[in-house]
């Protein structure tokens, strides 16, 4: 028999659409308007300089991302007990970026629901694995950022500070016993929930299958090389534009505005990561007119090629998830 899923109310599906529109005509507004204050011949010629093959070269890197990540999911995933095929949980991970654009993305739960649907497994037995794939993105990219700042991102120096908070927020996600003691302190205060509570508890407590050495190590090298590839393919747009600021530099600055962009919660970090993006390049002497269509193309051939992808995925892991209930 099919599960039926209740749909979202039409008010939040409106909400929520409202303020993606909102977020990325505020966006566009700030792109035409930086680039009409340093000249459009200036902006449309750097742009040009461009070829088909290198468009090409840019998508192939993000699509390393996505598969290295995919990989470390399903690691994840057999780490956890679920008998998962590889496939299977690509399609998961990969038709997820569809809902990329909700606030928070918190619509790429929806691989929960896929998971819940396929494998029988309730929401709180599939959590961590949710919980350790973000936990291993703050990670990874705060390791990435130390690194860069270390041999040569000196101008981005104070980036720290969110190396930091990032590295906080990864150990916090991934300790057990301190989530578990966190929940049960919140609801001997406030007695709200005690189902949820019970539930998330049990969640954290199933945190403790992640904490070997070789899981942590293998979800932070696979991580490591999927975010170095789009790093790498920021580098090279730079270079093609003719601003190269060094390798190091261009991953710190890509890897810092991505992450600075998502702890906005702003749908797909749209605003704050192109705002510190065009930013730090200003401080590394990138002038307007190539980092503004810079912070433009990277975005399209990263975020949005990421949610085409999605979009693409989307339907076929939905009916593939509906045989799975049947």
């Amino acid at each position: 028999m099919t599960e039926m899923v209740s749909p979202l109310p039409q008010s939040r599906r409106l909400r929520d659409r409202l303020l993606l529109a909102g977020l990325l005509a505020l966006v566009g507004l700030g792109l035409v308007g930086l680039a009409a204050k340093t000249g459009w011949d200036e902006t449309l010629a750097q742009i040009g300089k461009l070829g088909f093959g290198q468009i090409v070269v840019l998508l192939g890197l993000s699509l390393v991302n996505y598969v290295f990540r995919g990989l470390r999911w399903h690691l994840l995933a057999r780490r956890l007990g679920l008998e998962t095929g590889l496939l299977q949980d690509m399609r998961h991970f990969l038709g997820g970026f569809a809902m990329s654009v909700t606030p928070g993305r918190v619509g790429e739960l929806v691989r929960m629901r896929w998971l819940r649907r396929e494998t029988g497994w309730p929401v709180e037995r599939t959590a961590p694995l949710v919980l350790m794939d973000r936990a291993s993105d703050l990670a990874t990219m705060a390791l990435l950022l130390a690194v860069g700042i270390g041999l040569g991102a000196g101008g981005v120096r104070y980036a720290g500070p969110v190396v930091i908070v990032a590295l906080i927020l990864a150990y916090l996600a991934t300790r057990p016993r301190l989530l578990a003691g966190i929940v049960t302190l919140a609801y001997r205060a406030t007695g709200l929930l005690p189902r949820l509570m019970a539930r998330v508890r049990h969640a954290a407590r199933s945190l403790a299958r992640f904490s070997t050495p070789s899981v942590a190590a293998g979800a932070l090298v696979l991580g490591a090389v999927g975010w170095l590839a789009e790093g790498y393919a920021f580098h090279l747009l730079l270079e093609w534009m003719g601003a190269g600021i060094g390798f190091w530099t261009a991953v710190t600055i890509f890897t810092f505005s991505t992450l600075a962009g998502g702890l906005t919660g702003a749908p797909g970090g749209v605003g704050g990561a192109e705002a510190a993006m065009i930013a730090l390049l200003s401080l590394q002497g990138v002038p307007l007119e190539v980092s503004v269509p810079a912070t433009a193309v990277i975005r399209l051939t990263t975020l949005w090629f990421a949610i085409g992808i999605g979009v693409i995925v989307f339907p076929f892991a939905e009916r593939a998830s509906l045989r799975g209930a049947a």
